[in-house]
């Protein structure tokens, strides 16, 4: 039987709803989520509104966006192969370079096997859905990001959301599960998107095994970032061996467009077949698989690209807080200046726009209507003078405004 909907209700009521909010911009102002880059000039800086921009907002974590060598292989991968694939992996999107990168990727790591996908997006829906189905059980950090929570809905498993960060109540509704059984599935994050927080790795790790659960880890914001050779929390917490699944995207510290899982179960070929967004989505392009491929081998020889990020970083942090901003009390490329009301997060993003300056903006439903908060992200193409000047321009504009501004 077809319920209808609310008396009066029209499909695009909701639409309605968020144009009717886009509204109270102002004709000519800057809107969340509608910003257009006219020009990009460096990894660091680009034009918006026709002004010069310092970029900390672009996840662009080690710069690599303009390194020569990896523009050099995404214009050769143009010339040979052409610009797009116009087919999905399992028809006529496979390349050689698809493939090739797949072993770049497992080797690394010493897991047995890898598989690419087309977004980061598409890589949590398709391993995670591809996992689980009705009767499976799957539990997340309940600030996970979007994408996993949609892959939960897409496979139709149980899931359960535990508390942020809290592998004592990860382990209690772990105990809670019948035992001796292997359905269930564990899905957290090296670093959260929003917050810039890091997961307790080890006791994560320590609460599946005890329950008999498998692991994945998304290490979408930590890889490039963490660990001897750049591989994220998983290397750097030492647990690589006890993760089941890796999951990372190559839009972020790879500086292209894409994601991939490692993964030490040879099973995880199977989402070849299984994994709807794989299977009916056109594959990388070349010049975005090329490119990536030879980030891979610059983050491979070149750990001072970490090493300028995180002294940009703490720079950074250092520079806020000098200037009176109080920040989220965590250690990570992203950097959470607090800021509650959303009426007030957007006044004061909109406000460093105007001086030249562009952050993200974590409004609803990225966050609790009281807990918006603007996110900056230095990278290693910063240079100390473009860090100082946006701490300076950053903690002037909160003292003026009188949000997140320390007592």
């Amino acid at each position: 039987m077809i319920r209808p909907g609310p008396s009066g209700a029209d499909l695009l009521d909701k639409l309605r709803a968020l144009s009717a909010r886009r509204a109270a911009f102002e004709a000519d102002g800057a809107c969340p989520g509608d910003t257009t880059i006219d020009e990009v000039l460096s990894a660091s800086e680009v034009v918006i509104r026709g002004r010069r921009t310092l970029m900390l907002g672009s996840n662009n974590y080690l710069g690599l966006t303009f390194h020569p060598e990896v523009r050099a292989a995404a214009r050769e991968a143009v010339d040979r192969y052409g610009v797009g694939t116009t087919g999905s992996r399992a028809a006529n999107g496979t390349l050689a370079i698809h493939t090739a990168l797949e072993r770049a990727l497992a080797a690394p790591f010493g897991k047995r096997t890898a598989i690419i996908f087309t977004t980061g997006y598409q890589a949590n829906l398709s391993v995670i859905a591809g996992l689980c189905r009705a009767g499976d059980v799957l539990l997340v950090d309940a600030d996970s990001h979007a994408s996993i929570f949609d892959a939960a809905r897409l496979s139709g498993a149980t899931t359960l959301a535990f508390h942020h960060n809290s592998p004592e109540d990860l382990a209690r509704k772990l105990a809670r599960l019948p035992s001796g059984r292997r359905d269930r599935l564990v899905v957290v994050e090296g670093v959260y998107s929003v917050r810039g927080d890091a997961a307790p790795l080890k006791e994560i790790v320590a609460a599946c095994h005890e329950h008999g659960a498998y692991l994945m880890v998304d290490e979408a914001h930590s890889f490039g970032a963490y660990g001897a050779r750049g591989l994220g929390r998983a290397e750097s917490e030492g647990i690589l061996a006890d993760t089941d699944f890796v999951v990372g995207t190559f839009s972020k510290a790879l500086g292209g467009v894409g994601g991939f899982c490692v993964s030490d179960r040879s099973e995880l070929e199977g989402l070849r077949f299984l994994a709807r967004s794989y299977v009916f989505t056109a594959s990388g392009s070349p010049a975005t698989i090329a490119s990536v491929h030879a980030a891979l081998r610059v983050i491979a020889r070149d750990p001072a690209l970490r090493a300028r990020l995180w002294a940009n970083t703490r720079r950074l942090r250092a520079g806020l807080e000098a200037g009176g901003c109080a920040l989220e009390p965590v250690e990570s490329p992203i950097v959470s200046i607090p800021v509650g009301d959303e009426a007030a997060a957007i006044a004061l993003w909109q406000r460093l726009l105007e001086e030249g300056i562009y952050v993200n903006i974590m409004v609803p439903p990225a966050c609790p209507p009281d807990a918006c908060l603007l996110r900056a992200s230095g990278s290693a193409a910063h240079t100390p003078g473009e860090i100082d000047r946006a701490a300076t321009v950053i903690a002037r504009v909160v003292r003026k405004t009188d949000v997140t501004a320390a007592d």
